[in-house]
């Protein structure tokens, strides 16, 4: 449930059942759009262009780093022991091969020669200190949860990292390829101190491009680093700039008239108008996201079962995607989006024909609200400025619930009180429900279905099934892909059926290129992939 990578744009799911090959789909008012993982080559090299990010990112820190705008910034500056690639597969990254000897064992080869942007060149003693300062409380890392399993980190030679686990853990290595796995200077993490990361502090890690200059409140400059590892991954340009610019309509002015050369995750009510202003090209790529309603408190009204399916039935997704996505989208029929089970691609039809597609029926609705006796029952549903999307949402839900009788009420908190609520405990007070983003930073569904867990960081409403802890502990302890899938897709089934979050829309990730730039993924990939090193020259 991915905490607060909430709806900043339209939210993102590589959503189709044939998303990958490309396939056409009818899109409302931004016309039809087909999902490719990349946009046409760059032609030629550039000496710089611009992106616009929706907001400022709050840290360069790796271990802070939970977020779109400090992910996209990173992504072309730190790098992790494996990658998620653009079609959402996982390869070797600065591992040149992982291996799990044993069920608790995972031991990972070093690729030799990498240096950092000073110079230096990576060993095992960098790798031990950079996965080590996310386990450590001081650090205070929203990634130290993924280490959970892990009891110790070790050099085991030269180029050579051994994570010894006290129980088997699947997802942590696949999490190497994300936030997790980076890798910073031993030596550079104990100079900067708590100045790592921060406005007008530093980075050093591996990365494509190096962190040149972070003037806060205007923008981020990164330069290309002359000594970067991956040959294929030579940057076509030579300095990036980032921009921020958090009012929807005023990024898409951006976009018009060239100031920013592009930018991911486009405002969903400027689809239309990007598509037909004929300044650049908009692409949309694959994506793991689907917006979920996330119940709060299984103690109030949302605590009957049947409420939750009510609710569920009352809502109008197909407008919902019609208001809230610019038409680019498909109803959600679980919590994960179709695009989150790439690593098994073959298998997502088969999974997600078995689950009842999500019904608009507001009759029966009524009818399971006075069986539960909730009729004028008060729910609270969290609402904010934070994007557009947010507010779209949160009125339809208000609305339905009205509909069949209950008392929706909407609460409005300004953006950064709508952040805590994911991190906070005592933000969710009072609430009943919140709209989350919930998507994967791999393209494997056993990443969000672990916080559903019980007593989990991301389980905001406490949720607890004895039963689905335990497939969730047999599918993280199966080595075998196929097996794990097919215990995710159990997992999946439970949610389905006790609604702790109600799957509402999926919709795919978003970019504009204007017309001097091509080369950029199109996917949410993006956040760990170096994509700025892809883009450059649109015309020879």
């Amino acid at each position: 449930m991915r905490t607060p990578r909430l709806l900043a744009a339209v939210a993102c799911t590589a959503a189709l059942a044939t998303a990958c090959s490309g396939a056409t789909r009818p899109a409302g008012d931004a016309g039809s759009y087909t999902v490719t993982p990349l946009s046409p080559a760059a032609k030629g090299t550039l000496s710089s262009f611009t992106w616009s990010l929706y907001a400022e990112p709050y840290t360069l820190d790796y271990a802070q780093a939970f977020d779109y705008p400090p992910n996209t910034v990173l992504a072309n500056v730190c790098e992790q022991l494996l990658r998620v690639t653009p079609d959402l597969r996982i390869e070797p990254g600065l591992a040149v091969k992982w291996e799990n000897p044993q069920p608790d064992v995972w031991v990972y080869t070093l690729r030799s020669g990498v240096t950092f942007h000073d110079g230096t060149v990576m060993t095992a003693d960098d790798v031990v200190a950079s996965l080590k300062r996310q386990t450590d409380p001081a650090t205070g890392s929203p990634w130290g949860s993924a280490f959970k399993n892990v009891k110790a980190i070790e050099k085991t030679g030269p180029l050579e990292v051994t994570l010894r686990l006290t129980k088997p853990d699947v997802l942590l290595n696949e999490l190497m390829a994300a936030s997790p796995g980076t890798v910073e200077s031993a030596a550079f993490l104990a100079k900067a101190g708590k100045d790592y990361g921060v406005p007008g502090g530093k980075v050093n890690c591996t990365g494509p491009y190096a962190l040149d200059t972070w003037q806060q409140g205007e923008s981020i400059t990164l330069r290309k680093h002359p000594g970067y590892w991956d040959e294929k991954l030579t940057p076509k340009t030579d300095t990036v700039r980032f921009t921020f610019v958090e009012d929807p309509a005023a990024r898409t002015n951006t976009f018009l008239s060239g100031t920013a050369d592009g930018g991911y995750m486009v405002p969903s009510s400027s689809l239309a108008q990007l598509k037909a202003s004929g300044k650049g090209t908009l692409y949309f790529g694959p994506n793991t996201a689907a917006a979920n309603l996330a119940v709060l408190d299984f103690k109030g009204t949302l605590g009957d079962l049947r409420v939750r399916k009510a609710l569920s039935m009352a809502l109008d997704r197909e407008n919902i995607v019609k208001a809230a996505a610019g038409g680019v989208g498909v109803p959600a029929k679980a919590p994960t989006a179709r695009g989150a089970w790439a690593l098994l691609p073959e298998r997502t039809d088969g999974y997600f024909k078995e689950l009842p597609d999500p019904v608009h029926d507001v009759a029966a609705a009524k009818d399971l609200i006075d069986q539960a006796g909730a009729k004028g029952k008060k729910v609270t549903l969290v609402t904010s400025t934070l994007a557009p999307e947010i507010s779209v949402v949160a009125n339809a839900v208000q609305a339905a619930g009205r509909q069949i009788g209950l008392d929706v009420r909407l609460k409005a908190v300004a953006p950064e009180a709508y952040s805590s609520i994911f991190v906070d405990p005592n933000a969710r007070k009072g609430l009943d429900l919140v709209i989350t983003n919930g998507y994967d930073n791999t393209p494997d569904p056993l990443e969000f279905y672990q916080y559903l867990r019980t007593g989990d960081f991301g389980n905001y409403g406490n949720w607890s099934d004895p039963v689905y802890d335990a497939a969730f502990d047999r599918a993280n302890a199966a080595a075998d892909p196929g097996a794990r899938s097919d215990l995710t897709a159990e997992l999946q089934r439970i949610a389905v059926r006790e609604l702790p979050v109600i799957p509402v829309y999926e919709a795919p990730y978003s970019v504009f290129l204007g017309n001097r730039i091509t080369g950029a993924p199109t996917g949410i990939a993006q956040l760990y992939y170096p994509w700025a090193a892809t883009i450059g020259a649109a015309h020879r």
